[in-house]
C-alpha cells in the first residue's frame, strides 16, 4: 500500500502555538534514560499505526539510540500516557518519536505534549523537525501544523 511521508519543521521558537485550552487531564513530564521505556512506548503507541521498523531492535541498539538523544514520558495519575524523543546527533533536532497511548487520546494532552517537545527541542538546537506518514494517527499532521510546524517536503513510497 503506498504511503505519503510528510516532513515538517519549525525554525523559530516564537512560532510555537500552544493549544488554546488546558488538557482535560493534567500530566507530569519526566525525562527517562532507560531505553527499555522507549522500546515499550514504541511498541504500544505504534501498534495501531504500523510502527514496525524498530520492533526487532536488540537492547544494545536501543541503548545506542538512547545515548544519542533524550526521551521524555508523560504520566497521568502515575500511569504512562505519552512519550517523545529528541535526536541530538545533528542540528537540527529531530522529534524522533511522539505519541500517546490510545486510552489518553481525546483528552487534549497531545497538543500540550507536542508543545513541550518543541520547546525542549529549541533548548537544544536552532530548528526542530519531524516526519509523519499516512499510517500515523489522523490527528498527527493536524496537531503538528496547529503547533506552528510547516511542511517542507513530501514523499510517496510504495
Amino acid at each position: 500500500m503506498p504511503i505519503t511521508v510528510t516532513y515538517l519543521e519549525l525554525a523559530d521558537p516564537g512560532e510555537i502555538r500552544s493549544p488554546g485550552q488546558p488538557p482535560r487531564r493534567d500530566y507530569a513530564l519526566e525525562r527517562v534514560a532507560d531505553p527499555a521505556v522507549a522500546a515499550w512506548f514504541y511498541e504500544h503507541v505504534g501498534a495501531r499505526y504500523s510502527w514496525v521498523d524498530r520492533l526487532k531492535w536488540p537492547p544494545e541498539r536501543w541503548r545506542a539510540w538512547a545515548d544519542a538523544g533524550e526521551a521524555w514520558i508523560a504520566t497521568v495519575g502515575g500511569e504512562r500516557a505519552g512519550f517523545f524523543s529528541l535526536r541530538l546527533e545533528n542540528d537540527p533536532v529531530e522529534l524522533d518519536i511522539f505519541g500517546l497511548l490510545p486510552e489518553f487520546h481525546g483528552l487534549g494532552i497531545g497538543g500540550h505534549l507536542l508543545t513541550d517537545a518543541l520547546r525542549r527541542g529549541f533548548e537544544l538546537g536552532d530548528r526542530v523537525w519531524l516526519h509523519t506518514c499516512t499510517l500515523d494517527s489522523p490527528a498527527a499532521l493536524p496537531n503538528y501544523e496547529a503547533r506552528g510546524m510547516r511542511i517542507f517536503k513530501r514523499e510517496r513510497r510504495g
